[in-house]
């Protein structure tokens, strides 16, 4: 893991309610297959555990369940893995109740693989990061009870889903084009959700600040409606239990008529980040969708940080400020316009 990774985790940490008191790294080519880290790693993080008064170790890869004993066993302290920290940041961050559905299917799917039999494991997870939202008090069913749990919501978020797809269908008989924000978490993407809908939407700096989608409809350029739809954000080894759970709302995303792929500019790992995003929209269907790479927070570089080279579809802005927002208004509408039928208001 590079400190990049560290940096990310740290801000995941902070973003779940804890206080970082210390750091390590270790450089491995593989993982050890009983407690991720080496033993004499081992022995110096029991050591930093005991100097800290540390109540949590967190960890930047998903553990195995039975890395994750060992290493409670070893360092007699609560153990959290990356994925269980971003579960509990959208436990937390959920706010409709399709949200909290998805949030308690990633995290029963999540901790079905750690119902190992050890149930001591288990009562020793306690209260706090990593257990916080809708499945906590699930903690100790057996496996068939949070089987059937399972089975009860991926029935109920199917029904939100073909809900969402009639709604989807009218849209189309309406002939509204939709317009779908997808960026990195904390990418700006709400901000400029604002700045073109005019909406008083949640803008924070906080790590997945926005995790239920908004759909609104609103008139850009010469009075013409566009529906603009913004999700969930994206990061670096996103659990596949979210990806799977938060399928029905990334189907705007599959759905939309034109994406717009916002970038914080001012971030250096700005590159790596797009990976990402590209990656995830290539696992859900859209990576061949029509996309806008969009540029966000030019405001924050400094004179002798580099533009980068625009290409065709590409733009540099500031949602904060409202610099560049006309010429991208202008091309989103003449890019969905173009492909929509009726012209007419």
């Amino acid at each position: 893991m590079g400190h990049t990774g560290l940096d990310e985790l740290r801000e995941l940490a902070v973003s779940a309610g804890a206080r970082v008191v210390d750091e390590m790294i270790q450089q491995r080519r593989k993982p050890d297959p009983a407690t991720y880290i080496g033993k004499g790693k081992v022995e110096e993080l029991k050591e930093a555990v005991l100097t800290e008064g540390a109540d949590v170790v967190i960890f930047d890869d998903e553990l195995s369940p039975s890395q994750a004993r060992n290493l409670e066993e070893a360092l007699d302290t609560k153990i959290v893995d990356r994925t269980g920290l971003i579960l509990d940041i959208f436990a937390r961050r959920a706010r409709t109740k399709e949200g909290h559905l998805q949030v308690e299917l990633a995290q029963l799917d999540y901790r079905l693989t750690r119902l190992s039999g050890n149930r001591n494991y288990l009562s020793r997870l306690g209260g706090g990061i990593g257990t916080r939202g809708p499945g906590e008090t699930k903690l100790e069913m057996d496996r068939r009870k949070i089987r059937h749990r399972i089975a009860t919501l991926r029935r109920e978020i199917e029904g939100i889903r073909k809900n969402r797809q009639l709604h989807r269908e009218r849209r189309r008989r309406e002939r509204l084009p939709m317009v779908s924000l997808v960026g990195y978490t904390n990418a700006g993407k709400s901000t400029i959700f604002r700045a073109l809908s005019g909406e008083e939407t949640l803008v924070s700096s906080r790590l997945f600040s926005t995790l239920d989608t908004l759909i609104r409809k609103i008139q850009l350029g010469a009075k013409r409606p566009v529906l603009i739809s913004d999700t969930v954000g994206f990061i670096r080894k996103l659990p596949h239990q979210l990806v799977s759970a938060f399928r029905a709302t990334l189907e705007e995303v599959v759905e939309a008529d034109l994406i717009l792929h916002v970038i914080d500019v001012s971030d250096p790992e700005r590159d790596g980040k797009q990976e990402v995003v590209l990656d995830v929209l290539n696992d859900i269907g859209a990576g061949d969708h029509a996309r806008f790479t969009v540029y966000n927070k030019v405001d924050l570089l400094r004179p002798e940080d580099p533009l980068p080279r625009l290409h065709e579809n590409e733009f540099v802005v500031s949602a904060a400020t409202g610099e560049g927002l006309a010429e991208l208004v202008e091309r989103i509408v003449r890019e969905v316009w173009t492909r929509t039928e009726a012209l007419q208001i």
